[in-house]
C-alpha cells in the first residue's frame, strides 16, 4: 500500500494476476473472433450471459470490480492506471464480455454523472455484482444516426409518465434487464430542447422485443416496441426536456467504448476481435505465408493494431488531462471502425477462395466471407463513423457546422415521414 493507504498499481497488478490465473478459464486462440458469429443456440447463449454474470460476481468478491467507480457505490476508486493493469492482466482469459458495453460505459456511467443518489445506491452496486446488465434504448427505425430526431413519446401522468414509440439495434436485448431510455417530452421547441431520458426495466409491462435475423443468421440484434409502458418519475434522469445535456456525455461515454476506464477490455488482439495475429492464421491456412502481396497485408494488419493500441491511450490522457476536449472521443470512435473493416477487409483478401466458400475444417478462413459481408457493423453501432466525422471536424478542429434545416425550428413543424408527434 502507498503511503495514502491506496494499492499501488503494482501490488493491484499483482493481486490481479494471482486471482485471475487461479480462478479463470484460459481463452482458447482466437476463441470467439470475427463479427457477430452464429455460434451458438439460443440455451447456450443465455449459459454464456449466466457465465458472465458469475464472473462478474467474483470479481466482485474479490475486490476487482469496478475499478474506478466510486467506493460508495461499491467499487473500488482507484484509477485508470490500475484499470489498464487489470485489462493486461486478464488478456488471454474469460472475462465478462457481455456486461462491459453498453452496461458499464456508457449506462453505469451516465448514472454515475447524472443519477439520483438513490438511483446510484440501487443500480450500480448491482451492476458490479453482475445482476443487472442494461442496453441503451436509443436508436429509432426513423431516424437513423440522428438520435435527437427521437419520435417515441414520453407524457406526463401524475407521478409516471407513459412511454410509446420503438427503438432498434439494440445488441442482446433480449437477455438483459435494464434500458436506458431517450424520449421526446416536447414537441414545441427545437429537436434537441425537448428530450428527457428515462430508465426502465426492458422486462416492464407494454415492453415487447423483437430479434432481427442478419445476413449471417445472428439474432442478437433486437427490436423493441412500447406500448403504454408507465415508467415513475423517480426513474428519470436528469431534467424534464434536458435530455440532451445527458446525451451528450451519453454520446462521450458511448464513443468510449472499450477505451472507458469503467471498461475491463483485454488488451490483445487474439480474442475476440479480428487482429494481425488471426490474419497471420489465415495465412498459415490457406498456404499464402510466403506471398509477397500476403505479407503486406499482414503488416498492414500490424500498423493498424499497433496505431490503435498508441492512439487510444493517449485520447484517454488527453481527455482526463483537459489537453483535449471530451469531443475527442470520436477520434477513436472513427479510428476503430474503420479499422475493424479494414482488417476484415484484409483477412477476406488473405483468404482467397475460402473467403467465398468455406468448410468448417477451414480453420481460420472459416466464415471470413460471412464476416465481410457483416464488415459494416463496425462502423454503424457504437455511434456511426459518419457522425463521429462530423464530431471531429466541428467539435474538435472548429470547422463551420454543416446546414440543418430543423435547426432552430419547433419539432413538431419539421417535415418527415411517418407519424407525427404530439
Amino acid at each position: 500500500m502507498g503511503a495514502d493507504g491506496v494499492e499501488s498499481v503494482e501490488e493491484f497488478r499483482a493481486r490481479a494476476r494471482a486471482w485471475i490465473r487461479a480462478n479463470l478459464r484460459p481463452l482458447e486462440a482466437h476463441e470467439e473472433v470475427g463479427i457477430m458469429r452464429p455460434t451458438r443456440t439460443d440455451e447456450e447463449e443465455l449459459a454464456a450471459v449466466a457465465r458472465d454474470r458469475e464472473i462478474q460476481k467474483a470479481l466482485f468478491d474479490a475486490g476487482l470490480a469496478g475499478i474506478c467507480f466510486p467506493p460508495e457505490y461499491g467499487g473500488r476508486g482507484l484509477t485508470p492506471a490500475h484499470q489498464r493493469a487489470f485489462n493486461e492482466e486478464i488478456t488471454g482469459y474469460e472475462y465478462p464480455q457481455r456486461l462491459q458495453v453498453p452496461t458499464f460505459a456508457p449506462c453505469a456511467a451516465v448514472l454515475l454523472e447524472f443519477g439520483t443518489e438513490e438511483q446510484k445506491r440501487a443500480h450500480i452496486p448491482a451492476i458490479l455484482k453482475g445482476e443487472e446488465i442494461w442496453m441503451q434504448f436509443l436508436s429509432e427505425p426513423s431516424s437513423g444516426s440522428d438520435v435527437a430526431a427521437a419520435l417515441t413519446t414520453a407524457v406526463r401522468d401524475g407521478d409516471d409518465w407513459i412511454l410509446n414509440g420503438s427503438k432498434i439495434w439494440t445488441t442482446g436485448a433480449w437477455w438483459s434487464d435494464w434500458g436506458l431510455c431517450l424520449a421526446r417530452t416536447n414537441w414545441d421547441v427545437p429537436k434537441h430542447r425537448g428530450l428527457t431520458v428515462f430508465i426502465l426495466p426492458i422486462a416492464a409491462a407494454g415492453v415487447d422485443v423483437q430479434r432481427i435475423e442478419m445476413l449471417n443468421g445472428v439474432k442478437e440484434f433486437c427490436q423493441e416496441f412500447m406500448t403504454d409502458v408507465r415508467v415513475p418519475d423517480s426513474d428519470r434522469i436528469g431534467e424534464v426536456d434536458d435530455g440532451w445535456t445527458v446525451g451528450t456525455r451519453w454520446m462521450f461515454h458511448e464513443r468510449m467504448s472499450s477505451g472507458s476506464p469503467y471498461v475491463t477490455s483485454p488488451g490483445t488482439s487474439a480474442h475476440h476481435r479480428i487482429g494481425p495475429d488471426w490474419l497471420l492464421d489465415i495465412a498459415r491456412g490457406t498456404g499464402r505465408l510466403d506471398d509477397p502481396l500476403v505479407r503486406d497485408l499482414v503488416g498492414e494488419g500490424r500498423v493498424l493494431d499497433l496505431v490503435g493500441a498508441a492512439l487510444h491511450p493517449r485520447l484517454a490522457l488527453g481527455m482526463t488531462t483537459g489537453r483535449l476536449s471530451d469531443q475527442a472521443a470520436a477520434i477513436g470512435r472513427l479510428y476503430s471502425g474503420v479499422c475493424a473493416t479494414r482488417l476484415t477487409t484484409i483477412a477476406f483478401d488473405i483468404a482467397g477462395g475460402a473467403g467465398a466458400a468455406w468448410a468448417d475444417d477451414d480453420g481460420a478462413a472459416s466464415d471470413v466471407g460471412a464476416d465481410f459481408l457483416m464488415r459494416q457493423t463496425a462502423t454503424i453501432g457504437g455511434g456511426t463513423t459518419e457522425m463521429a466525422r462530423n464530431v471531429v471536424s466541428e467539435r474538435v478542429l472548429g470547422m463551420p457546422r454543416e446546414a440543418a434545416l430543423d435547426r432552430g425550428r419547433p419539432f413538431r413543424e419539421v417535415p418527415r415521414g411517418g407519424r407525427s408527434g404530439g
